[in-house]
């Protein structure tokens, strides 16, 4: 008897325990959602936080000539300015090439004076002479003509005999003439189309000259602006293709870019100056704004249908500092503060 009474008291124990956890558990969940009600009543959501970053212009250091990487004059960190020699490719493929365009040119250059100094003395002086035997003839056979003409008026010779002079006469003058055109024609040298094609072998020998230089010009490359060297591609001893980089120099046109919701624009405008903060440096800016683009479809940020919102599309903005930002770097954080008035 006294066992079940025991059993009874247990039993009613436990279900007291179970009933006050329980009333524990409501009554935390009931204060956790009040404070819950409370809070979203009462807490306002803050303004968005229009986050960007610091960015500059990089050029990428590279050459026409490929070759061997000989020397490197500076390293990752160094400023250089506009002129300084950063790299000496070395290219033994381009000095043949150079040497064989050199050889070109000089064999058409002595082509060209060859047709530009016409026919050799001998053959000039032979023709010369010719020409003069030949004025010697002509001059024989027309006495000759003549004193016979005389003497077919006369009646002493027959007039087979004049002709037979007279014939030998005009092939004598034809003989002069002939002479005379090769004479002029040894003086005269080489035809107009010879000597321009002699001359077109020239300059086309000169293009290969120009065109192996304009690829040696590339052995020493130099910075083409004031900048910072940011990255060094090859190591000295290793190959470098035509346009490969070779280093990249990082301007000092230091701007900010953000990526804005267009229900944030409504302040921002081509021109406008904004007030921005650099966390990195602990100091504020202003900026002024020079670009406004569109990013397209692919940056929209999508609304939930139920809530009767839309879509909104995103755009880039990049604002320059109205004044250099000392150790201002690419990459660092700007926040938006907003819009100066």
């Amino acid at each position: 008897m006294n066992d079940n009474n025991n059993i009874a008291n247990d039993s009613l124990q436990v279900s007291k325990k179970d009933r006050m956890l329980l009333i524990t558990i409501l009554v935390i969940v009931l204060i956790v959602a009040a404070l819950a009600i409370v809070g979203f009543l009462c807490i306002k959501q803050g303004p968005d936080t229009v986050q960007g970053q610091g960015e500059a212009t990089e050029v990428r250091i590279s050459g026409k000539m490929p070759g061997r990487v000989a020397e490197i004059f500076v390293k990752e960190g160094d400023h250089v300015k506009a002129g300084d020699t950063l790299v000496h490719i070395h290219s033994t493929l381009v000095e043949a090439r150079m040497n064989q365009a050199k050889a070109m040119e000089t064999a058409a250059s002595a082509a060209n004076r060859k047709v530009d100094a016409g026919t050799r003395t001998q053959i000039i002086s032979a023709a010369r002479d010719l020409w003069t035997q030949a004025q010697a003839a002509a001059g024989i056979t027309e006495k000759t003509y003549t004193r016979l003409q005389n003497l077919y008026a006369k009646g002493v010779v027959s007039e087979q005999k004049r002709d037979e002079a007279k014939a030998a006469y005009d092939a004598a003058k034809a003989a002069e003439a002939a002479a005379k055109s090769q004479y002029e024609l040894a003086v005269a040298g080489a035809q107009k189309e010879d000597k321009e094609a002699a001359q077109a072998m020239v300059n086309v020998a000169k293009g290969s000259v120009d065109e192996v230089n304009a690829l040696l010009e590339d052995q020493y490359l130099v910075a083409p602006c004031d900048g910072d060297i940011t990255v060094v591609y090859p190591q000295v001893s290793e190959l470098v293709a035509t346009g490969a980089p070779i280093m990249t120099l990082q301007k000092s046109d230091h701007w900010a870019t953000f990526n804005v919701r267009e229900n944030l624009l409504k302040d921002i405008k081509l021109g406008s100056k904004m007030k921005a903060y650099i966390p990195a440096l602990d100091t504020t800016v202003s900026l002024n704004v020079y670009y406004i683009k569109d990013l397209g479809t692919y940056a929209n940020w999508q609304a939930t249908k139920s809530t009767g919102d839309y879509d909104a599309r995103t755009f880039q903005i990049k604002a320059r500092p109205e004044k250099p930002i000392p150790n201002f770097r690419p990459g660092m954080s700007v926040i938006y503060e907003g819009i100066e008035k």
